[in-house]
């Protein structure tokens, strides 16, 4: 359904020149472009994505709301960290389950950042109780494991990604057929893009596209920690 562009090119010029003057002085000056051409975009964005996400499960949320809603914060938390840029400089949303309000929760997520552009759905850095729920739900049944993650239609849209161990989990066979899955500490699908599809009047559809691929996949990470799909 092609339509007028969510997104424009101005929306990573912004974030290019935030990387270059990642400073609050700047930010002051340039937040009404920040508001009109990254916030405000984005929260539109979320708006008309949340209809197709109710079809694809009615337990994610798309809240549209400036600050506490699906889009993320632009300031980084620098309490913990030896970078004090307090500006992140990308812009990203997650469509997050409903019984966890938390990035590490099973969800949706879309980056857009300057030359980096994903889409991306699963559990990123679940909790070791989680983990364990998640590597027990694929010992239990991995003909719907495999059957997930080696579909045509998961294959055509990503690949899985993240993190993993260097040795199997303690608790788990070292030969078990699926130990590299097993091994993973990410449980995360990612379908890589370019600024030019964000900025495409068809980028909602393709989004949602996406997203219905990997909705097996996240469905069997929500079921294996208890949630409702």
């Amino acid at each position: 359904m092609s339509g007028t562009a969510h997104f424009s090119p101005r929306l990573f010029t912004f974030l290019r020149s935030l990387k270059r003057h990642n400073d609050r002085d700047w930010f002051k000056v340039n937040k009404d472009r920040y508001e009109e051409h990254v916030r405000d975009p984005m929260l539109h964005f979320i708006e008309d994505f949340g209809p197709r996400l109710e079809k694809i499960s009615p337990h994610f949320l798309a809240d549209a709301r400036p600050s506490g809603g699906s889009l993320f914060r632009i300031h980084r938390d620098v309490r913990f960290s030896k970078d004090k840029s307090p500006y992140k400089t990308n812009a990203g949303a997650h469509f997050n389950h409903e019984a966890h309000r938390s990035a590490h929760a099973p969800g949706f997520y879309l980056h857009l950042e300057s030359k980096e552009v994903f889409v991306a759905a699963g559990v990123w850095q679940p909790d070791s109780k989680s983990l364990t729920r998640i590597r027990l739900a694929i010992v239990e049944d991995p003909k719907r494991w495999k059957r997930v993650t080696a579909s045509k239609s998961f294959l055509a849209a990503g690949a899985l990604g993240g993190d993993s161990l260097k040795r199997p989990p303690a608790g788990f066979d070292k030969d078990h057929p699926l130990i590299q899955d097993l091994m993973r500490k990410d449980f995360c699908a990612v379908a890589t893009l370019t600024e030019a599809d964000a900025c495409d009047p068809d980028f909602l559809d393709r989004f949602t596209r996406t997203c219905k691929a990997f909705a097996p996949f996240t469905r069997f990470l929500t079921e294996a920690l208890g949630l409702a799909w």
